[in-house]
């Protein structure tokens, strides 16, 4: 059978032995569960269903482009300086100082625990998984199907020699799907790994987990990475909250933020930031370019399909930040990012 259709599979492993003792003893554990350091709603209020259910049948059209989203053909570098290239949604690569890190990769056309059926996608990968260059780590934020992807991984194993650096009990899902344990580094919130000369830190969002009928089994987080001179900020999936103040007086300040934009709507707002939060949270970390994620690939929410684009645009106007909204696979040069020329308003 195609493991893609095995649903069993796609669903992941549970945290057994060591890696559940480690769980256990982490301080974000607590009731059987992991758990945000802030109050947070992480389900639609029983009073809402009907009238999410109608927003998602509805509007179609406003959520999706009307002309093919334009892919730049990532072009072959020697991971000098800092550049940062968006595949779509939140995959991302950071080229840092001669170090190659991938950010939640999803190559597969829906995000779904069956190819059948889920969001698809709205534009192609920009480049093929065998195209890739030496990745030096692959950093996975949380494992929601947007951004832990079955068939993405075990490729990325069998393709790549890289490390695999994840939130607590993630490892679980790796490991049953053939990554080798030494491959495979967990980390909790405020902890770190050395990889290749870099440092990477798993620091604290506002979110939730599962990929199954149950929730919170295994940890959710954003991520600093550091490189000798050079410092970068990835907010994964996450509601605006404080944390991000902290992070960035501990850690940065940052050359570049990659911040979640997307995906937002009033009933989940505790875990999924509109683009002002996410241009408050760039703020917050001290960040110098912002390049919004977690947009333009799926139709998750019932805002319109160019609206998170545009509002971040218009509220990093307001408060002076740094902004670079790229094509997928167009390479951002940190130290001199491409004028805004508001690409997606011509295809939305």
């Amino acid at each position: 059978m195609d493991n893609r259709f095995n649903i069993a599979a796609q669903i992941g492993g549970k945290a057994t032995g060591a890696r559940r003792a480690r769980v256990e003893s982490s301080p974000q554990f607590s009731g059987g569960r992991f758990r945000n350091n802030v109050p947070t709603s992480t389900g639609i209020p029983l009073s809402a269903v009907p009238r999410v259910a109608v927003a998602a049948l509805t509007g179609g059209d406003a959520r999706r482009p009307h002309r093919p989203v334009p892919l730049v053909e990532p072009a072959p570098s020697d991971a000098r300086g800092l550049h940062i290239t968006w595949y779509g949604h939140s995959t991302a690569l950071i080229e840092i100082e001669g170090h190659r890190v991938m950010l939640d990769p999803v190559w597969s056309d829906r995000c779904s625990p069956t190819p059948l059926a889920g969001p698809r996608r709205l534009h192609q990968p920009p480049i093929g998984l065998h195209d890739l260059p030496s990745l030096d780590a692959v950093v996975i934020s949380h494992d929601h199907y947007d951004h832990l992807d079955m068939p993405t991984v075990q490729a990325l194993a069998d393709l790549q020699a890289t490390m695999f650096v994840v939130p607590l009990g993630v490892g679980a899902h790796l490991e049953r799907w053939g990554v080798p344990e030494t491959r495979i580094t967990e980390l909790d919130w405020n902890e770190s790994a050395r990889v290749a000369g870099l440092e990477l830190v798993a620091t604290p969002a506002r979110h939730f987990s599962g990929r199954g009928f149950s929730r919170d089994e295994t940890l959710w987080a954003s991520w600093v990475i550091k490189g000798p001179t050079r410092r970068v900020f990835y907010s994964g999936d996450t509601g605006y909250f404080p944390g991000f103040a902290e992070i960035g007086a501990e850690h940065g300040p940052f050359d570049a933020t990659l911040v979640q934009v997307g995906a937002y709507g009033g009933d989940w707002a505790d875990i999924h930031m509109v683009p002002e939060d996410g241009v408050a949270t760039h703020v917050d970390v001290r960040g110098g370019v912002m390049i919004p994620v977690h947009w333009a690939t799926f139709d998750l929410a019932p805002h319109h399909w160019s609206e998170p684009a545009d509002r971040t645009w218009r509220e990093a106007k307001a408060r002076d930040v740094r902004l670079a909204i790229p094509r997928p696979g167009e390479r951002v040069d940190v130290d001199c990012p491409p004028e805004i020329d508001a690409w997606w308003q011509q295809i939305a």
